[in-house]
């Protein structure tokens, strides 16, 4: 499918589902990054009755240009590229400063409850759409450490050269748009509002 527009994330996420639905009350876990992929993830887990959880993850910056990637840290993950000039001390610092966020922010969304135990899980990785995908392929790799089934990326939308890409990197990519004119993720949504805290709060106690 190439140039549609959907409608909004509710009608993405039922679009998904039924994509998705061959993992209906399965050995499976939905995993929503927030704050967009929460709508969708909720709608696909209450449709596939299976639970839902949330990913996060953040980039480590470069020292001297912080929109510099080096790096990516989960709650209990880390990846790094080799950068020798930059210090062991600065980096060790950052992966805590970057927990303590992560910690509030899932204490925010989840309360006190334990994240998804994901070994030998498949997990529905869900995101209201790809623009660049590197954040997206940090969590995966950091996902991958926890040791699940399979690694399932479940998106509306996403440029259509990072297909071979997010193939390469997934058990199984299912989208709706691979678009070739790819012009930011809200572009194919008739109504995209922002996603806020409260929302997501409610959406994760409903679950």
């Amino acid at each position: 499918m190439y140039n549609e527009i959907l409608k909004d994330r509710t009608e993405a996420a039922f679009l998904l589902s039924e994509k998705l639905k061959k993992y209906k009350n399965s050995n499976s876990v939905v995993l929503a990054v927030p704050r967009g992929g929460v709508p969708l993830g909720y709608i696909i887990a209450k449709s596939l009755q299976l639970p839902l959880d949330i990913v996060l993850s953040k980039k480590i910056g470069h020292p001297s240009n912080k929109e510099f990637a080096i790096g990516a840290v989960s709650l209990n993950s880390t990846i790094l590229d080799e950068h020798p000039t930059v210090p062991k001390e600065y980096i060790e610092n950052e992966i805590a400063r970057l927990r303590n966020v992560l910690r509030e922010k899932y204490k925010l969304y989840r309360g006190d409850r334990e994240p998804q135990v994901l070994e030998n899980k498949n997990v529905i990785l869900v995101d209201d759409g790809i623009a660049t995908g590197n954040t997206l392929l940090a969590s995966i790799e950091m996902l991958r450490k926890q040791h699940p089934a399979k690694i399932i990326v479940a998106v509306p939308v996403l440029p259509y050269d990072t297909v071979p890409l997010f193939e390469k990197h997934t058990d199984e990519l299912i989208y709706l748009i691979a678009s070739k004119n790819f012009r930011g993720v809200g572009g194919f949504y008739k109504d995209f509002q922002q996603v806020e805290d409260e929302e997501v709060i409610k959406m994760m106690q409903a679950n």
